[in-house]
Order: structure tokens, then sequence, then C-alpha cells
């Protein structure tokens, strides 16, 4: 198969297309967020982006866009291959089709069983050309869609570690006291992120200590956040300890919980819960980390495509032993604690030897009022 690179004109409109599907962001998830571009050379015919799930893809969306335009010489640029599977809406293949768009510039694959390249070869048998970028653009593209893109290819959810610490690496004193380490600007953007997230995760100790709430309140004003949408709240919880009377609890059927137990828990803990309203989840195998691999996998099966962790210290060392933490978000703040008993953000079993060290892929600093936020990719998909 010929390769056709693309042009500047298309790189041009493919940024356009990576950049409008943003707009999604919070709102379609497990479906990826995706944005379009119609267009016949530099002049831009229509726009569009997967706005709503079960709503139009971004291709239909910039079709109707483009209203009444000849579309026989335009070029739809796409950040991702158009889907050829019925699901809550039809193919986006029989929408490009159906216009009579002789030209796709696509920007990422669609790693999904269903798709994976079935959706261009199903236009190239029909004529279309079809032209795929690469370099900087397609990395762009990929990274808009990390969560998706590891639910579609190992059945588990996406996972975001965030902690806050002191400069001498502590998230709590030896007394357990963490409120608040990190400033109120932090905390709203910590909010910002529940609000993207398909759900926020705990442990039980977490749960105990602070009887969280663990819901998106007032983020920072921005189109990305979807003012309506609350994450499914989800505890680890190996015995069934949650009380009843915990506000997690007590909100379960109005906000969406989870809580996920050993075998070990006692059926009078998990029955309780279920007559609460709570979604019990069964966690399966011999230690933790084992333990934390199903439980991702049953989430999973919930729509859970993508998890906010945020704690604590032994939850966070598990997933890390379990080889599930994709990307972490750490804010250091201006303060000391010291103490041998004070609480390092992750625990578990951890690395033996620096040679064995999780190596991250990047890392970016930026300063949040007197806080610095450390992020850093530990995988790509």
């Amino acid at each position: 198969m010929t390769m056709i690179a693309p042009t500047d004109i298309d790189r041009h409109h493919v940024a356009r297309a990576i950049e409008i599907a943003e707009q999604g962001r919070g709102r379609v998830s497990p479906n990826p967020m995706v944005g379009a571009v119609l267009a016949d050379g530099p002049r831009v015919l229509g726009e569009g982006f997967h706005a709503e799930l079960g709503g139009p893809h971004a291709e239909v969306a910039a079709i109707r866009a483009a209203g009444d335009h000849a579309l026989a010489e335009a070029t739809l640029y796409v950040s991702l291959e158009p889907c050829c599977h019925h699901g809550r809406t039809p193919p986006c293949t029989e929408a490009i089709r159906a216009a009579g768009i002789p030209r796709v510039v696509v920007a990422s694959d669609d790693p999904s069983a269903h798709a994976s390249g079935r959706g261009l070869g199903i236009l190239r048998d029909d004529g279309i050309e079809i032209v795929l970028v690469d370099g900087d653009l397609a990395d762009r593209a990929r990274l808009l869609n990390q969560p998706f893109r590891k639910r579609a290819r190992t059945g588990r959810p996406w996972v975001l570690f965030k902690s806050a610490m002191s400069l001498d690496g502590k998230v709590a004193t030896r007394s357990g006291d963490s409120k608040w380490i990190s400033s109120e600007s932090s905390r709203r953007r910590v909010h910002r992120w529940r609000a993207e997230c398909d759900a926020v995760a705990v442990g039980i100790g977490t749960a105990l200590a602070d009887d969280p709430q663990l819901t998106a309140r007032d983020p920072d004003p921005a189109p990305l956040v979807h003012p309506t949408r609350q994450p499914r709240r989800v505890v680890f919880d190996s015995l069934g300890r949650l009380p009843l009377q915990s506000r997690l609890v007590r909100d379960a059927r109005e906000m969406p919980l989870s809580v996920v137990v050993s075998r070990a828990a006692p059926r009078a803990a998990t029955d309780a819960l279920e007559i609460h309203g709570v979604d019990v989840i069964v966690a399966t195998g011999e230690h933790e980390p084992a333990r934390v691999v199903s439980a991702l996998h049953q989430l999973a099966d919930h729509g859970i495509a993508s998890i906010l962790l945020e704690g604590g210290p032994r939850l966070a060392g598990a997933f890390l032993d379990a080889e599930e933490i994709d990307e972490i978000r750490l804010f250091l703040a201006p303060v000391i604690l010291g103490g041998r008993a004070a609480r390092d953000p992750l625990e578990g079993e951890g690395a033996d030897a620096i040679a064995a060290a999780v190596r991250t892929l990047t890392l970016d600093c930026e300063r949040i009022d007197s806080d610095l936020l450390v992020s850093a990719r530990l995988r790509e998909w």
C-alpha cells in the first residue's frame, strides 16, 4: 500500500480537529473525544466534535455544519479513525460515503477490537483516499484519548494518581493530619479532574478518617468540564467496613458508589451496603495488587474508562505494584513536616533496587499559587 504524505494544509486542519476534540472532555466517556473539520483546501466548510454520549459523532457534526456546501472536492480531517460499527449511533463510514467526501485525513488509529483499521479499509474499498498523519500530531491525537485506548487494549481503566505532599515528601503528619497541605487553588484543580474522570477512588483508611463525599464541587470555570457530571465514587474496602452512616453511603442512591471488597468480607456487611444502594464488587486474587487488577476489570465493565486515584498510601502502593498507575500528578507545598512516622504517598512493596524503579516517560512542572504541580506519564497506550 502506497503511503500518501499529508500536506501543510492537511496538518493545519488536523491540528484544528485535535483542538476542538478537547471540547468533549468530561462529556462522552467511555467513548473517545473526537474532532472533525471539513475543508476545501484552506477554506473550512464545517467543524464538529463529539459533544455528548449517544449524540452525533464528530464526522456527522462536521458534515451537518457544512450545510449546503458541495463536498465533492472536500477533505474530511478527523482526530480518530472513523467508526464502522453500529453502536449508540450509525457508523461514521456510512455518513462519509453518503456525503460523497473523496478524501479523509486521520490523526490516530482506533485500537478497539471492532475497529483497528476496518473503517479505513471500508473507505479505501469505496475509492476514498486515506491519508495518515504522523509525528507530533499523531502523538497529540493518541494522548488525547489515553483512557479510551487503555480500556480498548486491556479491558481496564486508565488511572491517574494524584497526591499533595510537603517538600520532604510527606502526605500527612505522624498523627494523620493532612488538611490542608496544598493550596485552595490546587484543590480546585483536583475538583476539575474529578469532573473530567469517570470515577474517583480511595482506600477504606481515607474513607474512615475523612468521611469524604468524593464529588466534583466548584471546579474552575472552564468549557472542558461538564457542569452536571459527577464521577462514580469507589472505595477499596476489603472487609466491607464502610459505615452505613457515612456520607458516601447516605448519598449512594443519588450518586453511584462502588465498594470493592475481598472474599473475606462478611456477607452481612456486603448485604447491608447493597440494601443502601451500594454496588459491591468482589475482587479476587491472592494479594492486593491482584485484587486491584480484578477490580479494574470489573469497573471497566461498568463503563469506567478513567479513574482518579486519591489514596491513601497503602492503596496507591498496591496500584503501583500492580503496574496500574498510568499518570502521576503531585502537588508539592512549601511546608516541611519531618517525623519518622509521617506518611509517604506510596507504600506497597516497591522496588528492591534503583535499577528496578519505575521510570517516567515525561516530566512537567507548573506553578499553582504557592504550590508546584509535578506531572509525569508512566506509560502510553
